[in-house]
């Protein structure tokens, strides 16, 4: 039993042994200078009082009193403990050669080896190990930063300032809170130390990143860029794979300026709106206004990103009459989708009479010369998406002010013709109007960024591998941050709920609306599951794809009404739980004087809904949908908004009525089928609560429990956090679970039949 020894002595030992390294004496670092690691004890009753060993070997009399403290059998103790320890660290095995050990002395490179892998082994197996303050401080490691230090150029008074503006900048570098000269590095590097003494304090730096400084230093000391590219630097687009940290950009005069504005570290000049505009701007859209100024000013693109409701047109009107007053009268391009081209028009009308507007739309549209002519002589063109690829070559006839995209998530896939097509107009600023930014992920945010600011996100191969891999993957926790950062000057968003912003808007209250199929109902839907799972082993690639997506339109089509499903034109009534909720629900709308949105993302469903509620209230129901003409659609909302015998219900297809509608004669908002896209859904809520709703606005969106409604809910509800979208596009993302996972989502459980 004699391992039992070592293991009672040190148990019963009032003292623990303990190593304190030592830095060199004070003096420049050679890169040889000499560290020592001392052995001391320590009493358990006394942490203050350390005893050096060399004292408890040679029993010098001024240690007698301290001695007293370590107990009968303090070198026996010693001994034990120093024999442990030598099998962690092969220098205090070497010190045992000695008569009396008491430490050992050991190079720069051996004592980093102590402070990184002997300490904490030591520490681990019991021992107190004492360490300098320096290191224990958090951040002691060093890597060298490397900086662009630019000096504003200077303008003569009748030139401006303009960020093509060519600018010399010197590269500077720095260890801590330390600048260092290139010499200072130098020497650093030829040290190749892992600890070294920068400006009277030991630090530890990775001698590979001084060296890459000093490369990279060596070939670029003083370089020449546009105050654009400087920007781009400032806020962290510019990649380091160079071996060291980036630290931005050190800026004097106009320039530093500017870029304080732009990062929101200084306030920019709110305007005060032009005497002309017929309408009075509340306090955020000055500011909203002011802000889209300040960076036409300077020939930067923005994207206006406010809530639905919250006046992005008021602001972006305000914003063309003080150009159109101020800047020599050129016009400006807006593209927008077509069912809100008359709703620009109107507004333009009533809050900037004074503004020409000349709408390019229909068969009738002006062409070639005459286009050419024309065009120039408004403040404002307004065409819609359709036309702009069909009409780019066109507008590149003329030298606009401005491009201004409405409902802008509509060039979110840069691969379309219609994002290219926008690319490709040239003006002296470039704006994007959207409620959802990113409407799927944060791919879409690249597209609309491509636009405003071309080039300034990198390519769309770097933008995948920098930031949308590892934000879509959670890889990387800084990434989005580092987006955050270099998209956050261009991008400004409010939202309704926020009372700082806005305190005189009513609530809104979402409400998750639970239905029950009919015994009908569930029959279709197990059939149509049946139909599935004989085909679905068999089938891979483009083939199941199709498979899957068609049954998730049955299934939901199922949901909604059987008459939908098997498209016989067959009876109505009492067929449909979720039909039957509706019905009940719109009964209670309109006896209280109410009015409602009903949306569904299907057509034909659209049609049963308003077959079905006319029978139901005796009324006309309106029903927008894709193949409403635009004057038919605009008469339509006119009535809902205005006729005093309007009928109190309005029909909408998502994809037809779901943006650029102002519908605040609602304050009912029913989601009969679900788009499994909460921006979207969010979207179309809009159109009822914004700017002018004097109610509360109730949402109610309607599943059926026990089905796929419910769990594809819940997915959605789970994946919200990822800026505030769904996994992914529209509903495409099903298709890449597994056979497994599809039959667990799409299966049929027994809580779907009411008991």
């Amino acid at each position: 039993m004699r391992w039992k020894r070592p293991v009672a002595i040190s148990t019963a030992s009032p003292v623990r042994l303990c190593f304190r390294l030592e830095e060199p004496t004070a003096g420049a670092s050679t890169g040889k200078d000499t560290w020592q690691v001392s052995y001391l004890l320590q009493p358990h009753n006394d942490r203050s009082l350390l005893v050096p060993l060399a004292d408890l070997w040679t029993a010098k009399k001024g240690a007698a009193g301290a001695l007293k403290h370590l107990g009968p059998k303090p070198k026996e103790y010693v001994l034990v403990s120093l024999g442990q320890a030598s099998g962690i660290s092969p220098h205090v095995a070497a010190s045992l050669k000695g008569p009396a050990p008491n430490g050992f002395l050991c190079d720069t490179k051996a004592a980093h080896e102590f402070l990184t892998q002997t300490a904490p082994a030591l520490e681990q197996a019991g021992f107190g190990v004492m360490l300098p303050a320096w290191w224990t401080r958090t951040g002691t490691k060093l890597r060298p930063v490397v900086r662009a230090h630019v000096e504003s150029p200077k303008f003569a008074a009748s030139g401006g300032l303009s960020l093509d503006a060519i600018v010399e900048f010197n590269w500077e570098a720095s260890l801590g809170d330390a600048r260092m000269s290139i010499k200072d590095l130098l020497a650093l590097a030829k040290l190749k130390a892992p600890l070294m003494q920068i400006r009277g304090q030991w630090v530890e730096v990775n001698a590979d990143e001084i060296a890459a400084a000093v490369a990279f230093w060596k070939k670029k000391a003083t370089e020449t860029a546009t105050v654009r590219d400087i920007i781009h630097m400032a806020l962290g687009g510019q990649e380091t794979t160079h071996g060291f940290a980036f630290g931005g950009v050190e800026a004097t005069g106009w320039i530093q300026d500017f870029l304080k504005q732009l990062e929101g570290k200084a306030a920019f000049e709110e305007l005060p709106a032009p005497a002309s505009l017929s309408a009075t701007l509340r306090p955020y859209q000055v500011r909203g206004f002011s802000w889209l100024s300040f960076l036409r000013q300077w020939g930067l693109g923005a994207c206006l990103a406010d809530d639905m409701g919250l006046g992005k047109t008021i602001q972006t009107l305000t914003l063309l009459l003080q150009g159109w007053e101020a800047n020599g009268k050129k016009p400006s391009l807006l593209i927008c989708p077509t069912s809100v081209v008359n709703n620009w028009v109107q507004e333009a009308a009533r809050f900037a009479p004074g503004l020409p507007v000349m709408v390019h739309h229909g068969i009738t549209r002006k062409k070639d010369a005459s286009f050419e002519k024309i065009a120039p002589q408004h403040a404002l063109v307004i065409s819609s998406y359709g036309l702009l690829q069909r009409d780019v070559s066109l507008f590149g006839t003329i030298a606009w002010g401005g491009v201004i995209l409405d409902e802008a998530q509509n060039i979110k896939n840069p691969e379309t013709k219609q994002a290219k097509a926008a690319r490709a107009i040239t003006a002296d600023f470039r704006i994007a109007l959207t409620g959802t930014p990113v409407e799927n992920n944060v791919g879409d945010l690249w597209s609309i960024m491509e636009f405003l600011n071309p080039g300034f996100l990198g390519s769309q191969a770097e933008f995948r591998r920098r930031f949308f891999i590892p934000i879509q993957t959670g890889r990387d926790p800084e990434a989005p941050d580092k987006l955050k950062r270099l998209t956050g000057p261009f991008v400004l968003r409010r939202v309704k709920t926020d009372k700082t912003i806005i305190a005189d808007l009513p609530d809104k209250v979402e409400r998750k609306t639970v239905c029950h199929l009919t015994k009908e109902q569930a029959s279709l839907y197990a059939a149509v599951l049946k139909d599935l799972e004989k085909v679905l082993a068999e089938v891979d690639g483009i083939q199941r794809k199709g498979i899957i997506l068609a049954t998730l339109s049955k299934l939901k089509q199922v949901c909604n009404h059987p008459a939908q499903f098997l498209g016989d034109n067959s009876a109505i009534p009492d067929r449909s739980g979720k039909l039957s909720r509706l019905t009940d629900m719109l009964e209670e709308v309109v006896e209280a004087g109410d009015k409602a949105l009903v949306f569904t993302q299907f057509k034909e469903m659209g049609d049963i809904l308003k077959v079905h509620l006319q029978e139901t209230f005796g009324r006309e129901m309106l029903f927008l949908h894709g193949s409403v003409t635009k004057n038919q659609r605009d008469k339509m909302v006119e009535r809902f908004q205005t006729g005093s015998s309007a009928p109190p219900i309005f029909i909408l297809s998502l994809k037809a009525g779901g943006t650029g509608l102002n519908l605040t004669n609602a304050n009912h908002v029913f989601h009969y089928d679900r788009w499994w896209n909460p921006a979207v859904e969010n979207q179309a809520t809009d159109r009822a609560f914004r700017i002018g709703q004097h109610k509360n606005v109730l949402v109610h969106k309607f599943l059926c429990v026990g089905t796929l409604e419910d769990k594809i809910d819940a997915m959605i509800e789970r994946k919200k956090e990822v800026a505030d979208t769904v996994v992914g596009s529209g509903e495409a993302w099903l298709t890449e679970l597994s056979n497994a996972e599809i039959k667990d989502l799409f299966a049929l459980r027994k809580e779907a039949l009411e008991d």
